[in-house]
């Protein structure tokens, strides 16, 4: 069964904080090179109510050299008797799967992405049509190829882990320069899993007001609670790791959400979303009802007759707040009463001269 998901295939800057969170399934190298694999990863990343999945595509002779050794994480759950050059062959996917993929993204009603991580396979995913391009933190300094993407004219969206803020400058004076037409920048911690005490979900708020851009997060935490953080927090576009069986052998399968770990998440961000509201302080209107019975009115302390000029001590204020409120009290003390009223009777400015 579907849960409420957009149908946007990019996230609207220009709509922040007023569009929905746009929400990416990262299925990274979860597929584990595996075609069936990564289309059930479609399948269920649409059913959890994603607005994208996306998966990574490279080369790996292009990415890491032959005496790249593997990440701590990586080497702890695929073994350390082979590099990381051996391990990346087993994840790639094979450039003809990817129109396939997208393809099958479509008819399952998602958007579908992939990270780039060489020139090539800018190339073949801006040939495929892809509606914007995901930045790996790893990339943030390596400008040249960031000036290569910014060139294909297409959205980016460029994760920041690992990063100073100089660098993030850097890479945005880049983008800006070679015309990129819009940029989200992603607030990250590049661990696998990260630690809560390590995601300074702060830094968000200094991206935004720093560069002027949307700002979102990559979560690579355990559990949903920081990504929910996150959209409290002001993040446009939400990323988390997504894998059908935590247990799967593959990097990243262990710092990933499983598909109702997913579904729980996504439903949690709308709901915290619609709970942010426009920022203008006012009654909402659920509150009219319990307003007039919570709030209270100005009524006769005690058996009152017409004639009497009011003083203070004549009045009180008890519910229901249906008449003048006690914040008016200064326009009916002093005033002559034209009727009797008796205790608990409100007083009301017809019954004065």
């Amino acid at each position: 069964m579907l849960i409420h998901r957009t149908t946007r295939a990019v996230p609207d800057p220009a709509a922040h904080g007023k569009a929905p969170v746009f929400i990416i399934a990262e299925a990274g190298v979860n597929h584990n090179g595996d075609l069936g694999l990564a289309k059930r990863l479609i399948d269920h990343a649409a059913k959890a109510g994603a607005d994208a999945v996306k998966f990574q595509t490279f080369k790996a002779e292009k990415l890491v050299s032959r005496c790249s050794p593997k990440a701590k994480y990586q080497a702890a759950r695929t073994g350390s008797s082979e590099s990381q050059l051996e391990m990346l062959r087993k994840l790639e996917l094979p450039s003809n799967t990817y129109p396939q993929l997208m393809k099958y993204a479509a008819s399952r009603g998602i958007a579908f992405l992939s990270t780039p991580f060489d020139e090539r396979s800018v190339d073949l995913l801006d040939e495929l049509g892809i509606p914007l391009f995901k930045i790996a933190s790893g990339e943030i300094t390596n400008l040249p190829f960031l000036e290569y993407v910014a060139r294909k004219r297409k959205p980016v969206i460029l994760s920041t882990g690992m990063s100073y803020l100089v660098e993030v400058q850097g890479a945005v004076r880049i983008l800006r320069e070679t015309a990129c037409p819009q940029i989200t920048l992603l607030h990250c911690t590049s661990n696998y899993p990260a630690d809560a005490a390590m995601c300074n979900l702060r830094a968000m708020q200094t991206l935004r007001s720093t560069f002027n851009l949307p700002v979102g997060y990559s979560d690579h935490t355990e559990g949903i609670e920081i990504a929910i953080a996150a959209v409290a927090l002001g993040a446009s576009v939400l990323e988390k790791h997504f894998t059908l069986d935590k247990g799967l052998p593959g990097p990243d399968h262990q710092a990933s959400l499983e598909p109702d770990e997913f579904r729980a998440m996504v439903q949690a961000i709308r709901h915290v979303e619609a709970s942010l509201g426009d920022g203008v302080k006012r009654p909402m209107t659920s509150e009219s009802e319990i307003r007039k019975v919570a709030r209270r009115s100005l009524v006769a302390a005690v058996d009152l007759t017409a004639g009497t000029i009011l003083k203070k001590a004549h009045l009180t204020a008890k519910r229901p707040g249906t008449g003048l409120p006690p914040s008016e009290t200064s326009k009916v003390v002093g005033r002559r009463l034209v009727r009797d009223r008796s205790a608990d009777d409100m007083i009301r400015l017809s019954d004065l001269s």
